[in-house]
């Protein structure tokens, strides 16, 4: 039933925002979903002896109808975007006209895997050496949807073993539907067991107004626990 009452939702914001983008009304129902279910505990994951799920389960987690009507801050994805990540992925433009019914994009300075998306993974082979430190950058630009002139300060919820930095640490915005980017180093260690760990970023605005949370996940290419 995830699909209706997501659908549902995105049709409601669409209807309250047309001037959004996709990728903005999905940045909106995933930034402002809780990690608490209704008796507001945190979400359980069933295929795991009902242990707290990580966002490979449950996503961003249940959304929050109300609150994604007014998420203050949204990541938002133009269509050159899509096709830069697809370039990068070492499509064709075959393939790639395929996709998009246009020739009206390229690859240029496509060298990126990394999609302004509101969330964070962070992968590893849990076949090199354990204990090994990797460092996975991330570059993320937000735009300003809330009450024009204000400033975020960040909080950061590290996943179990690693350490997240984000620079800057506050966000000032002079107006609405202005833009700020910032990046995030997210330094951890090889697991030989292949564990999952979950953390987040949060946008915190000063007037308390305005939560825009981001999971982090740390997880194996493959087969993690």
């Amino acid at each position: 039933m995830a699909c209706p009452h997501a659908s549902g939702v995105a049709a409601l914001l669409r209807g309250a925002h047309p001037e959004w983008s996709h990728a903005a009304i999905r940045s909106a129902m995933m930034t402002t979903a809780t990690e608490l279910d209704s008796s507001m505990m945190p979400i359980k994951d069933v295929g795991r002896n009902f242990t707290a799920a990580s966002p490979l389960a449950m996503g961003a987690g249940h959304i929050v109808p109300n609150l994604a009507m007014d998420p203050g801050l949204v990541y938002d994805v133009t269509p050159q975007d899509y096709v830069s990540l697809l370039c990068s992925m070492n499509f064709t433009r075959n393939q790639i006209m395929t996709i998009t019914r246009s020739n009206m994009y390229d690859c240029a300075n496509s060298s990126s895997l990394d999609l302004n998306y509101p969330s964070f993974v962070a992968f590893y082979d849990k076949n090199v050496t354990t204990g090994a430190m990797l460092t996975h950058r991330f570059r993320r630009v937000v735009t300003n949807v809330g009450d024009g002139r204000t400033r975020y300060e960040v909080k950061v919820t590290a996943p179990m073993g690693t350490k997240v930095a984000v620079w800057p640490q506050s966000l000032v915005f002079g107006k609405k539907n202005e833009r700020r980017d910032y990046y995030v180093d997210i330094t951890y260690a090889s697991d030989g067991e292949g564990m999952v760990s979950h953390g987040s970023i949060v946008w915190v605005e000063e007037s308390g107004k305005y939560n825009v949370r981001s999971p982090i996940v740390v997880a194996p290419t493959s087969g993690g626990k």
